[in-house]
């Protein structure tokens, strides 16, 4: 197994052998469960339905969500994820997937879903420069000319606008794992990770 779902929980900074400083996310990392194992023959594609953060109550779930996990025999899990797996991964149902999988040094990939900004405008969103504050200009931070009149007398498609800012998925690439901590669940990756404290991420080990 290369990926895993965890819970983003902060950052902190880490000294180095050398003495060095490096910002880090620390990541509670599973121990997380595999619910159905999804192949070629079957289904089309190899992934690894996995759940995160037991539940407590499973009267917060519909009863379809309950059934994917009483079918199996197996707990209920807050957090539903597939994972894709090579084809020559031997692996089952009720197999628990920790993180010492990943060690020191190893490059990964974090996805998550990054924090929601509300509606902001085009000097916020696409940093667009503004105008003058000064001498009646009335600009400020407006958008300024969306389109041409004559032609082609429409706005061009992907035109760069006021709107919706943050609450997307996105993936950072590259990341180095500074530290594992297998007794505690805790990975410390270096760098900023995506979304906010206590949202899910997916870690994926690179190469």
């Amino acid at each position: 197994m290369k990926s895993i779902i965890g819970r983003k929980i902060g950052m902190t900074q880490v000294f180095l052998e050398k003495g060095n400083v490096v910002p880090v996310t620390i990541v509670e990392a599973g121990p997380c469960r595999i619910i159905e194992v999804k192949d070629e023959a079957k289904h089309g594609y190899c992934a690894a339905q996995v759940g995160f953060i037991e539940c407590a109550k499973e009267k917060t779930f519909n009863k379809p969500y309950i059934g994917i996990f009483k079918k199996k025999g197996l707990p209920v899990y807050k957090v539903l994820r597939e994972i894709e797996i090579p084809n020559e991964t031997e692996v089952k149902a009720g197999d628990y997937i920790k993180v010492d999988i990943f060690e020191k040094g190893d490059k990964v990939s974090v996805s998550g879903i990054t924090k929601g900004k509300g509606f902001q405008g085009v000097m916020k969103r696409h940093r667009f420069k503004g105008g003058p504050d000064s001498h009646g200009s009335m600009f400020n931070r407006a958008p300024g000319s969306i389109g041409a009149s004559s032609f082609p007398s429409r706005v061009w498609r992907g035109q760069r606008m006021a709107g919706h800012m943050g609450n997307e998925r996105t993936t950072v690439k590259n990341l180095t794992v500074i530290d594992v901590l297998p007794e505690q669940n805790l990975i410390m990756i270096k760098g900023a990770l995506p979304g906010a404290n206590n949202s899910i991420v997916e870690i994926r080990k690179e190469g």
